[in-house]
């Protein structure tokens, strides 16, 4: 098993939603984070004072997948996510050693 964390531009969320469910996705955690890479940050002028953006807001995904479905799933998030500009973001691929439901107790591929 290998858990997905992918980091996009909040706009593209919807799109890369939908193409997870159209691969058959079951679950998948989303949460709202700022950051920042290659492009820094910018500066935004408010009541007339300029002042810099450090953290620029992204959302992250994160998916617990069976060793099967990564290659397709990154790549259905690649496609989706991508603008061609800086900022499009970052996917991280990580094993998994185990995986539990609580409900019913059900391990690793089961679980997930």
């Amino acid at each position: 098993m290998k858990k997905i964390e992918a980091v996009i531009k909040p706009f593209k969320l919807e799109d890369v939603k939908s193409a997870l469910a159209a691969l058959g996705v079951q679950g998948l955690t989303i949460s709202e984070v700022k950051g920042f890479g290659r492009q820094k940050g910018h500066t935004e002028i408010y009541r007339g004072s300029e002042y810099a953006v450090d953290f620029l807001p992204k959302i992250k995904i994160e998916l617990v997948l069976a060793d099967a479905q990564v290659v397709p799933v990154v790549e259905a998030i690649v496609q989706a996510a991508k603008t061609g500009k800086i900022g499009d973001g970052k996917i991280f691929v990580s094993p998994v050693e185990k995986a539990i439901r609580i409900r019913t107790g059900e391990t690793d591929e089961q679980a997930v």
